[in-house]
């Protein structure tokens, strides 16, 4: 079977189809180095994260450089690649990624290490690097927990340490470089660590006491004692690029921009806070071009302004007004998804709420003030109900708090000061309708933070506060969510692990576990049986740390002083605050030299207004209406999108082409389109149609035809584009469609079939079986010259209906393997009766 051929087999095929907007496919024989770039988690997890598109963008940007992309397979495809001997490929090419030069493979979290055997795995490539044989992938990691990566090093040939924008060409070139010459794997591999950030996990020996605790490392055949993380200087000089359009929906569905790097509010709990510093912000300038030009080329509905802090961005309330001034008029909202109190002001939540009232998300993180000052929150009790009243004045109904529990020095006076918190923001303003979430998680003590050294709640201590955090948080106004203490009991392993851990991760990985970031997959009772097979304490990891004590990643230089670590948790025992040293000077910790390394960050004094139309809150759209037929056809990959899928993408096509589309009013505006029925997933067409409401006429409706099949992916192409008076809906139609049908089927009960007065049809519907009589939906069904199966059923609106593979499963009884590679498709809807009205 080829790659293509599994997609029917699957649940939502279109994480697989490879066809999104702004994809990039080169000529595999035109490069001399060519990178599967991985994220180790299903496609909608990681078709949000920012950092492997920019990487996506950088290398394909180069002409001797290839990059294609592979998510982590859902258990389904990872069972039908095993069975079908198909081994794991990209999306654009369908190349095995064992054909590849390099797979990069993003370290976003610790609960992703399974599915990183999963790749492997199904790509053919060996767990263990000092194990694969000569034409093999190199195997580079890098993200946050390349900081702790010890339980997964023996994994990789090498891990960069810090951002990825200037290393990985870098080691590109060094690959390059390595094939020129001819080297041996071993050789290659070791010339890696050459680059600065590069860390080469077969150049450090782990040691261990008597007794098997850790006892620090050795570097091998001249390596540097430790690994320094790489600093990008400045973000301006990372050009802007297209970004890839999904066509499904996936977990942050928008336009992001990261508008700074780094946080220097020095939270003790935060390991972001670490290993992102120095604050660099991008200019003002840079982040409006990135803007329109993102939006312009990408259609999405929203605009996420992104860092660790985007409140904390130096020209926020200018910046903030350009963009709605920009975008308003578009309906493209502006979202800042990390906010911090005390930085949103009246003036920014005003300018949010233009287009529409986008999530609203605070972080006391503790309860009382006294624990928010051990772990330098630097928020007042008074900063967050102010916060609160301003969000419920400006007419948000609905904020969301986080909370974590089992910081240092907990007690329960600060878990019960949680719900008091809330509820004291809930009735900040007299009257009702507003509602309070709180989210609640077990605390991590994360390597390279002052708490590292820190103990980790049990999964039964999680729990006991979880329980009482329910007991008083059950009402409609305040709810509850929290994070599953099992799964931050493995977290916490896996952060503060050694490499004795890799066998613990393939143990639990050859127990079926997989996709642990995910509850409904996340079996600590499997983790368990795992470590009692390889003999591993996982408490133990979680113990208290002493000063003294080697740590596993000691040899992974953050940037940081490890003494800075150590005053800044005895100053978060005392209470004491550490300025942000962005404001008010240097607090020595080490990092940066104020030459290549220092924060940066703008001033509005520097703000100079991004030249465009200004198109403010006011500006009036035109009450005419123009009305478009618009028929298109639904072809190969694209036949896997759901309704609501194709929804989506045409709305995104619409706005890329500039389409003067009327919006509906509402707290969430959306454009004034029609769509024929849906079309079942899988099916194709060439008789699909939708209308769209106009407030300006199209100059030139050929034109206008050829920019909409410009704007769509591979498989949608608008055929006919006709004006009309109204929009007309038909509320009965003949769909005629073609059956390619795989395998042996008995023809002569066609004749039984159109002969009987009914046929019933037991299917499932909105979870309730109904039964629906087949013969009344079909007008014809017979056999075409060409061997396919000719199908004409009429279709009412509103109505309850089979679909064509249900009908034809019935009439020959195809085995589930021939329902499965059936092949559909409509070739004509026409119209019987009355049309509605529908403009």
């Amino acid at each position: 079977m080829t790659p293509d051929q599994l997609l029917p087999l699957v649940r939502r095929p279109s994480r697989y189809s490879g066809n999104e907007f702004n994809i990039i496919i080169k000529e595999w024989d035109s490069v001399k180095l060519r990178i599967a770039l991985a994220f180790p988690d299903l496609y909608e997890i990681g078709m949000s994260h920012q950092g492997l598109q920019i990487l996506y963008h950088l290398v394909n940007e180069r002409q001797d450089l290839l990059a294609e992309r592979v998510y982590a397979p859902d258990v389904d495809m990872e069972e039908l690649l095993r069975s079908e001997k198909v081994p794991l490929f990209s999306l654009e090419s369908r190349h095995s990624i064992i054909d590849f030069d390099i797979l990069g493979i993003t370290l976003p979290y610790e609960l992703c290490y399974t599915n990183i055997l999963t790749i492997l795995d199904r790509a053919g490539i060996a767990f263990y690097a000092t194990k694969r044989d000569e034409n093999a992938p190199l195997v580079i990691g890098g993200g946050p927990c390349a900081f702790h990566p010890e339980p997964v090093a023996e994994f990789f040939d090498a891990i960069l340490l810090g951002d990825g924008e200037e290393a990985l060409l870098e080691l590109a070139d060094c690959l390059i470089e390595a094939k020129n010459k001819k080297l041996s794997r071993n050789e290659t591999v070791r010339s890696l660590a050459s680059v600065e950030g590069v860390y080469v996990p077969q150049l450090y020996n782990p040691l261990y006491t008597p007794d098997g605790d850790f006892a620090g490392v050795e570097s091998l055949h001249g390596a540097s004692p430790s690994v320094r993380r790489r600093v990008l200087p400045d973000l301006d000089s990372v050009l802007s690029h297209s970004p890839l359009v999904p066509l499904n929906k996936i977990v942050h569905d928008r336009m992001g921009i990261e508008v700074a790097r780094g946080c220097t509010r020095g939270c003790r709990f935060c390991q972001a806070g670490i290993i992102y510093r120095p604050v660099r912000e991008k200019s003002p300038q840079t982040i409006l071009e990135s803007a329109k030009k993102g939006i312009d080329e990408t259609g999405f509905e929203e605009l996420a302004l992104l860092s660790l802090s985007t409140g904390d961005y130096s020209c926020m309330g200018p910046l903030l007004k350009d963009l709605m001034d920009m975008f308003s008029r578009e309906r493209v909202s502006v979202s800042m998804p990390s906010m911090r109190v005390g930085t949103l002001t009246s003036d920014i939540m005003n300018q949010i709420k233009r287009v529409r009232k986008t999530g609203f998300t605070v972080a006391p993180e503790a309860g009382t003030e006294r624990l928010r000052r051990v772990i330098n929150k630097g928020i007042t009790e008074e900063d967050l109900l102010d916060t609160c009243r301003s969000a419920f004045e400006l007419g948000w109904k609905l904020i969301k708090f986080y909370f974590m529990f089992g910081l240092p020095t907990e007690t329960w006076e600060d878990i019960e000061a949680i719900p008091e918190l809330a509820r004291r923001a809930l009735h900040v303003l007299p009257g009702g309708g507003r509602r309070i979430t709180v989210s609640a998680g077990t605390f991590v003590p994360k390597p390279h933070t002052p708490f590292q050294w820190e103990p980790q709640l049990s999964i039964e201590e999680g729990f006991e506060r979880i329980d009482f955090l329910k007991s008083k948080l059950g009402s409609k106004q305040l709810q509850l969510r929290w994070s599953d203490p099992r799964m931050s009991f493995l977290e916490g392993v896996m952060s503060r692990g050694d490499r004795k851990l890799s066998q613990l991760i393939i143990a639990a990985w050859k127990m079926g576990a997989r996709l642990d970031g995910w509850s409904e997959h996340f079996r600590i009772d499997t983790w368990k049986q795992a470590a009692e097979k390889t003999g591993v304490d996982l408490a133990h990891y979680l113990r208290r740390r002493e000063f003294s004590e080697p740590l596993p990643w000691a040899h992974l230089d953050a940037g940081v002083d490890s003494d800075f670590f150590v005053k800044e948790y005895e100053k978060g025992l005392d209470e004491k605050y550490t300025p942000d040293c962005r404001y008010h000077g240097c607090q020595k910790c080490g990092l940066c030299d104020f030459k290549k390394i220092k924060p940066v960050v703008f001033q509005d004094a520097e703000w100079e207004h991004f030249k465009t139309e200004s198109l403010s809150e006011e500006t009036v759209v035109p009450a005419s209406h123009y009305y478009y037929r618009l028929e298109y056809n639904r072809l190969n990959r694209a036949r896997f999108l759901g309704h609501l899928e194709l929804i989506q993408v045409f709305f995104r096509a619409f706005r890329r082409a500039g389409l003067p589309l009327h919006f509906s009013q509402g707290y969430n505006p959306s454009p004034k389109v029609s769509f024929s029925p849906a079309l079942p997933l899988g099916t194709e067409s060439l008789a699909e149609f939708l209308f769209v409401d106009l407030y300006s006429p199209l100059s030139e409706v050929e034109s206008g035809m050829i920019e909409m099949n410009r704007q769509l992916p591979a498989g949608l192409s608008v055929t006919n584009v006709l004006q009309c008076d109204k929009i007309f809906m038909p509320q009965r139609t003949e769909n005629i469609y073609l059956v390619d049908i795989q395998g042996e089927v008995d023809l002569q009960v066609l004749d039984g079939f159109m002969a009987g007065e009914s046929c019933v049809v037991s299917v499932l519907r909105k979870n309730k079986m109904r039964k629906i009589d087949a013969r009344k939906e079909v007008s014809f069904i017979g056999l075409e010259p060409d061997g396919r199966i000719r199908l004409v059923m009429i279709s009412e609106a509103g109505k309850v209906s089979l679909k064509p593979l249900e009908i034809l499963t019935a009439v020959f009884s195809l085995s589930k393997e021939q329902v499965l590679q059936t092949r559909i498709i409509k070739i004509e809807s026409l119209p019987l009766e009355n049309s509605v009205d529908a403009s």
